[in-house]
């Protein structure tokens, strides 16, 4: 059992963003496979929008105890409970056997200050042809007190999340995500500075920017966004 306690207080109100959950994970699903561990899957929030089409089994690894009771009911609510298992602790504490096709990390890895190490740490874990996937906040400069408060170390930009690249691991892709959502974002580090969006605030971002994001980033060739995804894989052994 770890003593870890997540210092943030965001996770049930970014569980009611359903549109931008659907629209990142649409562009992650081709990506999962076969055994999926989801590092720092909280409360479950995430899961139910990645699982679908995944047959091998799941592992949500989540360091604070209080959470990983609540991910282990999420977990019941999906069904097939044998398939579905909720650890606590990180990957450094699973068992030395464990071995997984698909390592994700869903807005984690800016919580994590050895980012470099954690995903050597995970690439170990990965079989060949295996894939770790990371979704992250993006630009630095965007960095507010709610990132602060909610414990982020950094956000990402292309050339700082490639210089934490697993060693022997390919770099498949890496685009950014949610275009418009940089507009909103940058208004709350130049003029509100909150430390937590309101209900509201969330309910307008997710109800009526990411539905205008989706068509203007493939426009834009996802150059633009205020996430980043980037994949790796794991070559032939």
């Amino acid at each position: 059992m770890s003593d870890f306690r997540y210092v943030g207080s965001e996770l049930d109100l970014f569980a009611e963003a359903t549109n931008w959950k659907t629209y990142w994970s649409r562009q992650l699903n081709s990506f999962l496979s076969g055994d999926v561990l989801e590092v720092g899957a909280g409360i479950g929030s995430n899961t139910s929008f990645l699982c679908n089409g995944v047959t091998g089994r799941w592992v949500g690894l989540e360091p604070d105890p209080d959470l990983a009771v609540q991910l282990g009911e999420s977990f019941k609510n999906l069904g097939r409970e044998d398939r579905f298992q909720n650890v606590c602790g990180t990957v450094l504490t699973l068992g030395e056997d464990e071995r997984f096709d698909t390592i994700v990390y869903i807005d984690v890895l800016e919580h994590i200050e050895d980012d470099a190490a954690e995903l050597k740490a995970a690439a170990a874990r990965l079989r060949p042809r295996g894939r770790i996937i990371v979704l992250s906040p993006a630009h630095q400069w965007l960095f507010t007190p709610f990132d602060s408060s909610i414990g982020h170390f950094r956000r990402y930009n292309r050339s700082t999340l490639k210089k934490v690249s697993p060693p022997d691991l390919v770099l498949e892709r890496m685009f950014y995500l949610d275009a418009c959502g940089t507009m909103a974002s940058a208004a709350n580090r130049l003029f509100l500075k909150q430390s937590m969006p309101t209900r509201s605030q969330i309910g307008v971002w997710d109800k009526w920017i990411v539905p205008v994001s989706k068509v203007v980033d493939p426009v834009l060739g996802y150059s633009v966004g205020k996430s980043i995804i980037g994949i790796w894989r794991k070559p032939e052994a």
